[in-house]
């Protein structure tokens, strides 16, 4: 069985692109024309949406050390144990709506120090994965397509930021302690 599932996803891929090619090939489609066109529609919004970026990765980098992250992460000490906290996971429920990366870096320095199979590292983990980067989203999403009013998205979000984070908490200890 492993085989035949090893085998599936070594020519999944392959097998998609040949099928979406011989499709378009069917249907008359100048597939090199389209090809090209859809990188250069490409090349343009990356260069649209290259003022939030760095926008937003100098804010992250500001955040950071500025002690600002620190300091955030203190406060969430007490509201933290409520719920069954770890303290070391705090700074990553505070990193993860602003920097993809940067959370799993932190989540990579938690599965190393602490381990993998350790209730950090599973609540770290789960936490990866329940919640989105938030701020990086909305300054992607919105300055592609030109929003300037928000309106309750920012509000919204965060709240699923901290059920994602409390249900991380909750899950994780029920399940593994």
């Amino acid at each position: 069985m492993y085989r035949v599932f090893n085998v599936i996803s070594l020519i999944s891929i392959p097998l998609m692109i040949t099928i979406i090619l011989l499709h378009g090939y069917i249907k008359g489609v100048r597939l090199y024309d389209t090809f090209i066109e859809g990188a250069s529609d490409g090349f343009k919004t990356a260069l649209r949406i290259m003022p939030y970026l760095i926008a937003i990765f100098v804010a992250i980098g500001i955040f950071k050390e500025s002690g600002a992250l620190n300091m955030f992460s203190n406060l969430l000490l007490i509201p933290g144990r409520l719920i069954g906290l770890p303290r070391e996971i705090i700074p990553l429920v505070m990193l993860k709506p602003i920097s993809g990366s940067g959370s799993l870096a932190m989540v990579k320095d938690l599965i190393y120090s602490y381990g993998p199979d350790s209730l950090i590292g599973r609540i770290a983990s789960t936490m990866m994965g329940s919640s989105e980067t938030i701020f990086y989203t909305m300054a992607i999403y919105f300055g592609t397509i030109g929003v300037k009013k928000s309106r309750h998205t920012l509000i919204c979000a965060l709240i699923a930021h901290l059920g994602g984070v409390v249900a991380s908490v909750v899950v994780c200890s029920i399940i593994f302690n």
